[in-house]
């Protein structure tokens, strides 16, 4: 074991496992700090990857050679599509997982990765010298030393966790928290605040009443989340939907009074997308029931994630209350839901690198950024771990070349985009309403967005280049096919009522037929010649999605390209700097409030001062004509 690095990660989370993979594929001598190595990547609360506007971070995750993507298909116990009834912007893949499976195959991905050391301990105070921050000193006395330091340490920073007016220290159930780093850090000029979030009740599957449930299978077939051919070797496990009704909100609003909440207890703010069960309550009060999911933490174990009932609620409430719901008559909990405040550092005073503003080669990604989420995590990490290693390659008397996304590139570059430009009054979720561009930014083509441009960068394989090179031939193959294959109307009349779509008045290019909503590859490849051939001669086991793949961009073509317009014309402001080139201060034809958020923020581009709030369209345009000038 050595104690010097290129790049240290302090904290194994989904955040910090990335961040360490990341930066030692890049080629830098990493050391990863976690306080259990048997909680690698542990999911503290939902046994979930994915979701809205999250299953499109982990494809792209995946398509730069993250792991995340991976780890989730080999720990899969049920797969769905969320929002299929809508357009492909808005796919998004969700998998629920194994937990104890994800752990191992987390832990496994690290074990077997080049260049990457794991040390179990805990980080204590935070080593800079001459403004640069140069490793981190544990609890048990060793001095760990590096090029560059990520700090990902989630909700563990002076945690703090409440069950009814019982406060208990610590950064997660039954783990300690982690009490002199925040202080470390904030000696060098970064400020921090707190923040709050919570989990639901963890249920003894064997107490349950399934009769008075709804079940929710899965979907069949099987997508993934990685691009790559990974196994899915996990048994496919059913969820199960019920509700609360007035006898249960009655209990818990007769102990609305014990809530940390509501009491006074909590003073900082909790996600407003997911709020606790008693938030429900007293926003919705005319309200009689709301939606749970009974969702299994595994294969081979009887706990179950009651989702919809996070709450830290006294546990006498919350159990007496559950018993009011007909299915969870007989329940027995193996712990009560609770909540948990922690610290987090205001995420303005980062580059879009993720590299601090204040110590030099000091790098923050995850929930001590300010987001809430494994997928929100896991994309920071990836970057925070690239732009660390780059970092520590790099020859100390030049400046490095960061590894940026644009906000028309991936969700990952419109997270930090926000995360750094707009800073956080709330844990901060990803969703699809967030990114202008999603049209561009669909679950589908995450690698032919991202892949190449990884592997350039010396993060993603040989082998998944060839992969999305192979996938692209064969997307351009159908396209093609479909552009030159005319179709007559004579023929494909006699097929209409199969294709669910109106005749065709003349003939045209299939093409053209396949723009029509009502017509998919699969549904007209039986009247079209060659074309039946043409799909089944794709990929083993990929067929599916090619075709969904060459589908999509045929039939959206036009609202992609015009989205291309708008990004390409916002991309003339990207390359606009501006950073060192004002003094804000004596800038005094813009408006006060501007000129104090572009000393606070202190941009990098002209896009990114425009999308400051506070700056409006007239200071834009104020500071275009001094740049003329």
């Amino acid at each position: 074991m050595i104690l010097k690095y290129d790049v240290l990660v302090i904290g194994g989370g989904h955040a910090g496992c990335e961040a360490a993979c990341a930066a030692a594929r890049m080629g830098a001598a990493t050391c990863l700090v976690t306080m259990d190595m048997n909680k690698i990547a542990q999911m503290s609360c939902n046994p979930a990857v994915g979701g809205i506007a999250k299953g499109q971070i982990v494809r792209e995750i995946d398509a730069l050679g993250g792991q995340m993507g991976i780890v989730t298909d080999m720990a899969s116990i049920q797969f769905r599509m969320l929002n299929r009834s809508k357009g492909p912007a808005m796919w998004s893949p969700r998998s629920q997982c194994d937990r104890e499976k994800f752990i191992w195959q987390w832990r496994k991905r690290l074990d077997e990765t080049e260049r990457l050391d794991i040390w179990q301990d805990q980080a204590d105070e935070l080593l800079v010298e001459h403004g640069e921050a140069v490793g981190v000193k544990t609890i048990w006395g060793a001095e760990l030393r590096a090029k560059a330091v990520i700090i990902t340490a989630g909700t563990f920073l002076n945690g703090l966790m409440h069950v009814g007016r019982k406060m208990v220290p610590g950064g997660r159930i039954a783990e300690p928290a982690v009490a002199n780093l925040t202080e470390s850090i904030a000696q060098n000029g970064i400020t921090y605040e707190r923040m709050k979030t919570g989990t639901p009740v963890r249920i003894d599957r064997r107490s349950v009443h399934f009769e008075h449930t709804e079940e929710q299978p899965g979907e069949d077939p099987l997508y993934a989340f990685s691009f790559l051919d990974t196994p899915r070797p996990s048994k496919q496990l059913p969820c199960w939907t019920l509700k609360t009704n007035e006898e249960v909100h009655k209990i818990l609003l007769a102990s609305i009074a014990d809530s940390p909440l509501f009491n006074g207890q909590i003073q900082s703010i909790g996600p407003r997308y997911c709020p606790s069960i008693e938030t429900k309550l007293t926003t919705f009060p005319d309200r009689d029931s709301h939606p749970l999911f009974l969702e299994p933490e595994g294969e081979d174990t009887n706990e179950m994630y009651l989702n919809g009932f996070s709450s830290s609620m006294p546990m006498e409430a919350q159990i007496e209350a559950l018993r009011k719901i007909p299915a969870l008559a007989d329940v027995k909990v193996y712990r009560p839901g609770y909540a948990i405040e922690y610290d987090f550092f205001d995420p303005t005073q980062l580059y879009h690198s993720l590299e601090s503003k204040k110590v030099k080669g000091l790098f923050f990604a995850g929930q001590v950024n300010g987001t809430t989420g494994y997928e929100e995590a896991a994309g920071q990490g990836l970057v925070a771990g690239v732009n660390a290693a780059l970092y520590a390659g790099n020859d100390a008397e030049t400046e490095y070349k960061p590894f940026v996304m644009h906000r028309d590139e991936s969700y990952i570059g419109v997270l930090i985009d926000d995360l750094v430009t707009k800073g956080v009054d709330e844990p901060y979720r990803m969703f699809t309403s967030r990114a202008e561009y999603r049209i561009m930014l669909r679950q589908d083509d995450a690698d032919a967005r991202l892949t190449e441009r990884s592997y350039q960068l010396g993060l993603a394989d040989r082998k998944r280049l060839d992969w999305w090179l192979e996938k692209k031939e064969s997307i351009e193959r159908i396209i093609h096919f479909c552009s030159e294959t005319p179709i007559k109307a004579s023929v494909i009349n006699e097929h209409v009522d199969a294709l669910g779509t109106t005749p065709l008045r003349a003939g045209c290019k299939l093409i053209d037929l396949i723009a029509r909503p009502q017509v998919t590859l699969q549904t007209i490849a039986p009247f079209v010649k060659g074309l039946p051939e043409l799909l089944q001669n794709t990929f083993p086991n990929r067929q599916e999605e090619i075709a969904e793949a060459a589908e999509i961009r045929m039939k959206y073509a036009g609202y992609i390209e015009r989205e291309r317009v708008i990004a390409d014309k916002m991309h003339r402001l990207e390359d606009i700097r501006i950073r060192g080139r004002f003094d804000y201060n004596s800038l005094q034809s813009l408006s006060t409030e501007c000129r104090q958020k572009l000393i606070r923020i202190n941009p990098e581009t002209l896009a990114q001062a425009s999308r400051i709030p506070g700056v409006s369209p007239s200071d834009i345009n104020v500071l275009l004509v001094l740049l003329g000038r």
